[in-house]
């Protein structure tokens, strides 16, 4: 084992531990993530770490220095990262990805959580990763040629049809489960985005169509990430300030409110057990 391998292993078994995965999980996610070598996809540096008031420059060119549960800077000017492992962990375990699926990824950067998911979903299944930045899509690009199971699309991915899959993973905040990503899954397919307000800060939300037309929905961990183009509404995204300033979505203690989501409905008018209603869908707290 050479000495990255095995920095690699550390920050696989720290970042696991983080997210407070079970150990089912965290063992599928260890393999992932020490299999990976993140400095291959975030590139040489300098490099830039995103902190809560702004990016810290690191003055080393170990790439050690990067197995360590942190976003860094790809786009700094654009605000685009890699982003924390511990969170995109969580995130993977949530979807609970089976062997041999397909899975549609949007906003890949340069390419390293699509890597973790096609090494998630194994040989026998296969990654389309959408970038709309086209110097990260042809980083990513440059970065997967090892990975047979991957395909990376310089495209928008918030206008339909996508190609029909078991997972949706969406790395750029939107203010609705997008018609074309819901459309998308087949029956016990998984969509799982960041909802966010204006100001990017909302959670993550876990949508599963069960048959047709019918989805459970459930919010997994509060996140920020940069603006989904294409996939925002202003008048939606003041709603979500509201309802996130109100504190139902920071404090999963809290009765009520929107981390008692059960089900998404489309296209019906809410009812008494509507949480938060967007344009032609609502959140419902009845399965």
């Amino acid at each position: 084992m050479d000495r990255l391998e095995s920095f690699r292993g550390s920050y696989a078994r720290l970042i696991t531990a983080i997210a407070g995965l079970p150990a089912e999980s965290a063992a599928k996610m260890i393999e992932a993530y020490t299999a990976i070598p993140r400095e291959r996809f975030i590139g040489p540096a300098p490099w830039k770490i995103v902190t809560s008031t702004g990016y810290v420059p690191v003055p080393t060119d170990d790439p050690a220095f990067l197995h360590q549960d942190f976003a860094v800077a790809l786009l700094p000017d654009k605000h685009i990262n890699n982003g924390q492992p511990s969170l995109h962990a969580r995130c993977l375990a949530a979807l609970q990805i089976l062997a041999g699926e397909k899975i549609v990824h949007v906003g890949a950067g340069t390419g390293y959580y699509s890597a973790i998911l096609a090494n998630l979903t194994g040989p026998g299944g296969s990654v389309i990763a959408f970038e709309l930045e086209k110097p990260l899509a042809d980083k990513a690009a440059a970065n997967l040629l090892d990975f047979s199971n991957v395909t990376v699309r310089n495209c928008s991915a918030a206008e339909g049809p996508l190609p029909e899959c078991d997972v949706v993973y969406v790395n750029a905040g939107a203010t609705a489960p997008l018609a074309a990503w819901l459309d998308a899954l087949r029956p016990g397919g998984r969509l799982l985005f960041p909802l966010t307000a204006s100001n990017g800060y909302g959670a993550m939300l876990l949508v599963k169509r069960t048959v047709e037309n019918s989805f459970e929905a459930k919010f997994v961990c509060q996140a920020a990430f940069i603006h989904c183009s294409g996939a925002r509404d202003a008048a939606t995204e003041a709603k979500l300030l509201e309802a996130f300033k109100a504190g139902s979505i920071t404090n999963p203690q809290r009765k009520g409110g929107l981390w008692e989501v059960k089900s998404l409905r489309r296209e019906t008018e809410p009812d008494n057990t509507c949480c938060f209603a967007g344009n032609r869908w609502w959140l419902s707290t009845a399965n």
